[in-house]
């Protein structure tokens, strides 16, 4: 991947540039480098020494296939649009007509402000105003850093300033890859016992323990994939979950989630702009239509808050011919 076509960050020369995702907060440490987009909080891209580590896209573009975005106050999607509060029906706009879902919460396509900035981070943070079906008011707050390690860490943070208890689901779509080794080509490993099994409209109906292509504990090729499918019962070792793409040379790129994200979506493209394979796992909260099942569905109640973590981490060094 040649990074000096993905983003360059808006600075003094450029400050009147226009991007299509907004302000373009550029974070530095050794040879990490991260972009983070006023729009959706997204993460726009992440590298090492010049090794892309997730898709990214071009500067009057807006995500492909929501690459990168922060997800609240649900992720995913609600069936329908549809769902009940205290017996009454509410109606959510439908954002995937295709499928006839709410999908991908409230502020996908809505401008972040700056909380606070410094080197190696930066906090953003938007407003869910009350609205025909959903009647809250809460804050999403959004914090990226480049930690000592040169790993990205994100810290989502949902505030509830409502007056009565909110319920939410939390995410993030980031997509990753290694660098410029094709996507099918990779191996990917996801430690979870267990999958969400969903209808076409991907709206889960029931579990099952992993097996054949769903299984992916013991790492499956990306080729042989075509996968949108959600996992829970993830191992945890030291606090997080670790889900991991390897190239043949034995290079890897992991994303982390702390044990507040239950879930991890897992989504295998042939649809992503300019690649044959694109990669997207999503560290999750709650599965979709948690609203409708309740299942890893939370409640905030009035003036408190919740965070998830997860980051990105790699190896770089090649180990195999």
């Amino acid at each position: 991947m040649d990074l000096t076509a993905t983003p360059s960050a808006a600075g003094p020369d450029d400050s009147m540039r226009r991007y299509a995702s907004g302000r373009q907060y550029e974070l530095r440490r050794g040879d990490a480098l991260a972009v983070v987009t006023e729009l959706a909080a997204g993460l726009r891209l992440y590298s090492r020494g010049g090794t892309a580590l997730t898709e990214s896209y071009g500067d009057a573009d807006i995500p492909p296939g929501a690459t990168g975005i922060t997800l609240a106050p649900w992720a995913n999607r609600v069936e329908d649009g549809v769902w009940y509060l205290n017996g009454k029906k509410l109606q959510l706009d439908i954002t995937e007509v295709s499928r006839n879902n709410a999908s991908h919460g409230l502020l996908r396509n809505s401008s972040y402000e700056l909380v606070d900035e410094d080197e190696y981070s930066v906090t953003l943070e938007a407003a869910v105003f009350p609205q025909h079906g959903y009647p809250f008011l809460l804050r999403h707050r959004v914090r990226y850093e480049l930690a000592e390690d040169l790993g990205l860490v994100v810290r989502q943070t949902l505030i509830n300033d409502a007056q009565e208890p909110a319920p939410f689901v939390l995410g993030a779509h980031p997509y990753l890859r290694l660098g410029d080794v094709p996507s099918e080509e990779l191996t990917v490993s996801v430690d979870a016992r267990t999958r969400l099994v969903a209808d076409d409209r991907l709206i889960p109906r029931g579990t099952e323990p992993v097996g054949g292509d769903f299984d992916l504990r013991g790492g499956r090729l990306v080729g042989t994939l075509n996968l949108d499918s959600a996992y829970t019962d993830l191992k945890f070792d030291g606090g997080v979950a670790r889900h991991t793409l390897r190239s043949p040379d034995g290079r890897t790129v992991s994303l982390w989630q702390d044990e507040s994200c239950g879930y991890v979506h897992v989504f295998v493209t042939t649809e992503f702009p300019g690649r044959a394979k694109a990669v997207a796992i999503e560290p999750m909260t709650g599965p979709a239509n948690a609203f409708n099942s309740g299942e890893g569905l939370r409640w905030l109640a009035p003036g408190e808050q919740f965070s998830m973590t997860w980051g990105i981490a790699s190896s770089l060094a090649v180990t195999a011919a």
